[in-house]
């Protein structure tokens, strides 16, 4: 199944979200973060356990309790006042849109025209996936609650947008009759006039 990859930057800020309520230890961050976002690769304990490390060292999160539980051992964390205010900061913040260029579908189409390695080819096969992952999130759309809806129809929406952006990446492809160079169409070589 493809997953979504969450930006790895906002991961310690999902994490202070996920600690506003109460304090948790990192076995219960780690499931309500998967259960925020179930569509999504779920989150590696390694990485759980950094992320709260570094918001410790950045004074963003505090060890109130170490206890053992079975054989585990249970180290509970808690937002500070600090990490409050770096969450409130975070949300109040609008996402920048994403310009040209910084997609990986982007990058992987213009590789793959530009150095001949069948762009056409590389369009037909991420366009089937994206297909399949719409399938599979419109047939899970009725379940969750409102957030996970939220999260998966926002996915769905840009699925959507890559299949047209996709469509019309296999017709230029085609009108370009399958030409390759490292200059865009109607550019000028170095040195040239």
């Amino acid at each position: 199944m493809y997953k979504v990859y969450i930006r790895a930057m906002a991961v310690g800020d999902v994490l202070l979200a996920v600690l506003r309520d109460h304090p948790r230890h990192g076995y219960e961050v780690k499931h309500a973060y998967d259960a925020w976002f179930p569509d999504a690769r779920p989150l590696a304990f390694g990485q759980v356990y950094a992320t709260l490390a570094r918001l410790e060292r950045d004074g963003l999160v505090e060890v109130v309790d170490q206890r053992s539980e079975g054989a585990a051992e249970r180290t509970v964390y808690a937002i500070t006042a600090l990490g409050t205010q770096r969450l409130d900061e975070w949300l109040a913040e609008p996402v920048p849109p994403a310009g040209p260029g910084q997609d990986e579908i982007i990058r992987k189409a213009v590789a793959a025209f530009r150095t001949g390695a069948g762009a056409a080819a590389f369009l037909s096969r991420q366009r089937a996936a994206h297909l399949r992952r719409m399938r599979e999130l419109t047939a899970a759309a009725a379940g969750g609650d409102a957030a996970s809806r939220l999260a998966r129809e926002h996915t769905i929406a840009h699925l959507d947008a890559d299949l047209r952006w996709l469509d019309l990446a296999v017709e230029l492809v085609g009108s370009d009759g399958g030409a390759r160079t490292g200059q865009p169409s109607g550019g000028r070589s170095e040195g040239g006039g």
